[in-house]
């Protein structure tokens, strides 16, 4: 790898990475021939850049929180020729670049960026758009929805859980029609959940065993918001551990290819943005995106 383009949201991290980024193409340059940072000025501006350098440079780094990293990689997974992907975290949970093991000091990513360390790693695809960490409709949507933004700047990690404290008492089931290649699922839930990453909202969460080289994703689906439900949710983040299988309220499996339905109509939140709604068809795209990573595998996963 001789050149690299870092595709930069300058108001990441309360300008964090701003500040830096001088720091960080000087020391890019110890690595690379050519480092060329393009900042974005508003939403949209992540994918042009992406369809303007990917055919002219080995490595894209994007420098910025899961909605930078969202565009810039919908902007690449389409292409037939993809350069390599890393991620400088600059948000407030930076999912994946936790899932790959970077370290989420900017200055410390860089040095990881350094040793070049490439593994292939999994995609979801669904319909019109990308994800890597999660796909979600019901409680996951509302809950991402109702994060306010203030709390979200102030607290960070722990907006997710006030979110979901307030959100789970207000949450109504719907019917919910699952087809997989595994399992087939045909009942009324609050939640479908289908995991890619490890972490969602920061944390290690419903998935924390979960295998971005594996070519399949981890389906969860929650039939009742009850509280031993949501308790078993938050310990899960918390330990680090799967919510028991013999759960009568949960239902978790393995599947490549799902196809979902849902009545009423729900609305999709995919790696946090929600922009589409049920039905939809979903696929895991196998070793699809290289990525530099840091720490991985987790030792400890």
């Amino acid at each position: 790898m001789k050149k690299a383009a870092i595709i930069l949201n300058p108001t990441a991290g309360n300008r964090k990475l701003a500040n830096s980024i001088d720091v960080i193409k000087e020391r890019l340059l110890e690595g690379f021939d050519q480092v060329v940072i393009h900042e974005t000025k508003e939403k949209g501006d992540g994918a042009k850049i992406v369809s303007l350098l990917a055919e002219e440079v080995d490595l894209l780094i994007g420098a910025g929180g899961d909605g930078t990293i969202y565009e810039i990689v919908n902007a690449l997974c389409p292409l037939k020729k993809r350069p390599a992907f890393a991620i400088i975290p600059g948000g407030t949970c930076n999912d994946f670049s936790r899932t790959i093991g970077m370290n989420q000091d900017p200055l410390i990513a860089v040095e990881q960026i350094l040793e070049k360390k490439t593994e292939q790693v999994d995609v979801g695809k669904c319909d019109k758009q990308y994800f890597l960490n999660f796909w979600g409709i019901g409680l996951i949507s509302e809950v991402s929805a109702n994060i306010e933004t203030d709390n979200k700047q102030r607290l960070g990690k722990l907006s997710y859980y006030i979110s979901a404290g307030k959100t789970v008492f207000q949450s109504e089931s719907f019917h919910l029609k699952v087809k997989s290649d595994s399992v087939s699922y045909d009942d009324d839930a609050v939640m479908l959940l289908i995991g890619n990453g490890a972490f969602l909202g920061g944390f290690r969460a419903f998935f924390p065993e979960s295998d971005i080289q594996d070519g399949l994703f981890d389906v969860l689906i929650v039939k009742e918001a009850s509280l031993q439900h949501v308790w078993t949710w938050l310990q899960s983040k918390v330990r680090n551990q799967f919510p028991d299988g013999e759960n009568d309220g949960l239902v978790y499996f393995h599947a490549k290819k799902l196809e979902i339905e849902a009545s009423p109509v729900q609305e999709i939140d995919c790696d946090g943005e929600r922009n589409y709604c049920t039905p939809s068809r979903i696929s895991v795209l196998p070793a699809h995106l290289t990525v530099l990573v840091g720490d991985y595998p987790f030792i400890n996963r």
